[in-house]
């Protein structure tokens, strides 16, 4: 990326401390989860709803953090909480966390899932796949470093993470076994041809969103085994990807953990209306 050096100096010790949706939550999502009531009291008619997963489920690029929620960095703005505000149900646990890897969700996410719970919702997966080290090659190493840390952690998608993503469906499933699970794609980054006259190359951009189609495609099929349903977010990010001139994504941006994250509007406009279509 063309960057002045002390952009350059920031970015390189930012990013690789920082920019990684930082698991120093994750193993505490449990115990920091927030449980409320938002609903009427005595209201039976809307299922009891648990919010699961990474950063992309937290919110993060959002703002209005919960500060009781840490690390985790919970919004406000973040799509569960903004589908709990509108639709009342009978009990919300926001536990997503920064962070949060396939085992972080299984060892410190599923406390308040039971035989009730009526709705869960989970991203999952881009941390395990090398999301924060991927993007920290692609914006400080150049082309050729970014194209093969892009082709490792599609690798990885293809390989690995089918079976990790399995044991955290599997857990769902038998914690909440009358639950609809609502499983959150990510979206793509980049427009393509768009209006960045600076950054990472055109061939860079394509593998990072080919990259993200191909979690996208992985996870839907994990998800269709267990039979949950698939929220794909790309089509209503569609036209506001980074380089779109409307944007519903943060590039590298301060604080640099909400780099490659949905904005407030990304959440409201992109993550909300897909989930509520599928929940």
């Amino acid at each position: 990326m063309k960057l002045s050096r002390i952009a350059s100096f920031f970015s390189a010790i930012a990013l690789t401390t920082a920019l990684a949706l930082t698991g120093a939550g994750a193993a505490h999502a449990e115990e920091a989860a927030r449980s409320a009531n938002p609903g009427p009291a005595g209201n039976n008619a809307n299922p009891a709803y648990t919010a699961l997963g990474d950063s992309y489920s937290a919110g993060v690029g959002a703002g209005a953090y919960d500060g009781a929620s840490g690390a985790c960095k919970r919004s406000a703005k973040a799509y569960p909480a903004l589908w709990a505000a509108q639709h009342a149900p009978k009990s919300f646990t926001f536990a997503a966390c920064s962070g949060a890897r396939t085992g972080d969700v299984i060892n410190g996410q599923l406390g308040s899932l039971k035989s009730t719970t009526g709705l869960v919702s989970i991203s999952v997966g881009g941390n395990d796949a090398g999301f924060a080290s991927t993007m920290s090659d692609c914006i400080l190493k150049g082309e050729t470093a970014c194209l093969n840390g892009v082709a490792k952690a599609r690798t990885y998608i293809d390989k690995t993470l089918p079976a990790q993503l399995d044991k955290v469906y599997s857990a769902i499933a038998a914690k909440a076994p009358s639950a609809r699970v609502v499983v959150v794609g990510y979206p793509r980054f980049y427009k393509l041809g768009g209006e960045c006259s600076v950054g990472l190359s055109e061939k860079s951009r394509t593998a990072i969103n080919g990259a993200a189609d191909e979690i996208n495609t992985v996870t839907a099929k994990r998800a269709a085994d267990h039979g949950f349903a698939f929220s794909d977010v790309s089509a209503p990010f569609t036209g506001h990807e980074i380089c779109s001139g409307d944007a519903w994504l943060h590039s590298v941006t301060l604080p640099v953990d909400e780099s490659y994250h949905p904005t407030a509007a990304g959440q409201a406009n992109g993550y909300l209306p897909a989930f509520a279509s599928a929940a």
